[in-house]
């Protein structure tokens, strides 16, 4: 796999990831709740992704070469991006008015 080609498939599945706590009613896209998701549920699996998706990266990252050191500052950009790749599914589950 191409360095390319890995950096288009972590912005894809972040995009993905960022959108599934909104999109469905299962915890992890896998566990059936006996009650609907509350948004604090939501935004817990929000982070879970967010470190799932970042674990991946990191794969990636070592499997191209050497991993780059990162301070906060980077995890504060990638973080602040993945609520932002969010969005489209919260607006879709809060913000629009399905009749």
């Amino acid at each position: 796999m191409t360095q390319t080609t890995s950096v288009w498939l972590v912005v894809l599945l972040a995009l993905l990831a960022a959108n599934l706590p909104f999109i469905n009613e299962r915890f992890l896209a896998v566990y059936r709740l006996s009650q609907g998701k509350s948004l604090g549920l939501r935004l817990g699996e929000l982070v879970i992704w967010y470190f799932a998706v970042g674990g991946l990266s990191l794969y990636l990252e070592q499997r191209a070469g050497q991993i780059a050191a990162q301070g906060w500052e980077f995890y504060a950009i990638t973080g602040v991006l993945f609520v932002t790749l969010s969005f489209p599914g919260f607006v879709y589950r809060y913000l629009l008015k399905l009749r």
